[in-house]
């Protein structure tokens, strides 16, 4: 099996139509089968779901144990006070979709917009990796079951630092290693149209100024966006070395970890605030995976088996892989994490069920609801998210 395809599949499999979501289409997996022909494993000339899945398993197996590139350059340019003249930022709104326009062709959408909502809604852009896809996934149908009919989220992904937020401002810029080759997805409809938030997903040597850039672009054209950036959650390789057993891996530990998060993504956050005054949130999912591990140890999330399935070797995990992927089940954790910090009210609200798109009874509706509780505890026991709930009644007292 030719390894060289593992970025652009988990890419493909999870910020796209994902296998632990609703089942592919026959297009999809056509289409997935001219890209990654190798997936075909008994070479019959056709796709199937259960190839598709076991090709995606093998693939996450070969990139976790490859690690990914957490000490790089970046271009020199970054610490200039200003960009090259030729960054698509600089151009008008006008001249923004021409390029996008040139790139995409006359076919396609250029400009995506949406009437303001009036319901309460939000229009959000966003950029991110596969830490972000699982709530990207799951945010949208869980605003739906709280009353809200959201636009879709409109994003501009990739896997690993190709969905950072310095790297997607290069490729849409068209500077430094994307240096004349433009691909202005966000910024054309940023530009051209009305948005109220953007998210973010985190990457190793992250600095305020690739947040900033972003912030002040969308502020010049939407003065009152606001801007949340996810401070994903716990990792093994925090660690010096890696735990043989689950028994290592203990509430105690994973508290550590998350105040390890908690204080590089605090110091980040908190520089953007000065710059930007309550502007800047913390999406806090990294407490929230804290608190899934405290519950799991008082035998609080019925069907989840083990802490991290790279470890433990339990399906039912926490965590899938080495990488950090979430386990099954648990990016429904992380939407309601997405809903609960940009809607300022518990999931705890919501009456009946989302309607996840799973192929099973997992996790079940007492899980589904445990949840929603961790959700919230972690929204207002994290003072970056900008939600306090003193009367206990699941809206945040900046919403009343």
């Amino acid at each position: 099996m030719n390894f060289n395809h593992a970025i652009p599949l988990l890419i493909w499999l999870a910020v796209g139509s994902s296998l632990q979501a609703a089942p592919p289409s026959e297009r999809q997996l056509a289409k997935w089968l001219k890209q990654f022909p190798a997936a075909d494993a008994n070479r019959d000339g056709k796709l199937t779901v259960e190839e598709a899945t076991d090709f995606q398993k093998k693939l996450r197996s070969a990139a976790s144990r490859q690690g990914v590139k957490k000490k790089f350059n970046v271009d020199p340019g970054w610490d200039a006070d200003r960009f090259p003249e030729h960054a698509v930022s600089y151009r008008s709104p006008e001249e923004i979709v021409a390029i996008y326009k040139e790139k995409v062709g006359d076919n396609k959408r250029v400009v995506t917009s949406y009437e303001k909502p009036t319901d309460g809604s939000l229009r959000i852009v966003g950029t991110g990796h596969s830490f972000m896809a699982p709530g990207y996934q799951t945010f949208p149908l869980i605003a739906r079951a709280a009353g809200l009919e959201p636009p879709p989220l409109f994003t501009h992904t990739g896997g690993g630092m190709t969905g950072s937020t310095r790297y997607k401002w290069e490729q849409e810029n068209g500077i430094f290693q994307f240096d004349g080759k433009p691909v202005p997805k966000l910024l054309t409809s940023i530009a051209n149209a009305e948005w109220d938030a953007m998210m973010w997903g985190p990457y190793f040597q992250d600095r305020p100024e690739y947040y900033s850039c972003w912030i002040d672009f969308c502020l010049k054209y939407n003065p009152k966006m606001v801007f949340y950036l996810s401070d994903a959650w716990p990792q093994l390789d925090q660690l010096d070395e890696i735990p043989t057993s689950e028994d290592e891996l203990t509430s105690e530990l994973f508290v550590r970890l998350g105040k390890e998060k908690h204080a590089i993504y605090g110091t980040l956050i908190g520089i953007l605030n000065e710059q930007y005054p309550e502007k800047v949130f913390v999406l806090p999912t990294s407490d929230a995976m804290v608190l899934a591990v405290q519950a799991y140890h008082r035998d609080e999330l019925p069907g989840v088996e083990g802490v991290h399935r790279y470890v433990g070797r339990k399906g039912r995990s926490l965590w899938n892989d080495r990488l950090g992927h979430l386990g099954s089940g648990f990016g429904n954790l992380e939407g309601y994490v997405f809903y609960a910090t940009i809607y300022g009210q518990s999931p705890e609200l919501i009456e009946g069920d989302v309607p996840f798109k799973t192929r099973s009874d997992y996790p079940s509706r007492e899980l589904d609801r445990m949840f929603r509780k961790i959700a919230w505890q972690a929204v207002i026991g994290n003072p970056l998210s900008g939600h306090t709930d003193k009367n206990s009644n699941g809206i945040s007292d900046n919403r009343e």
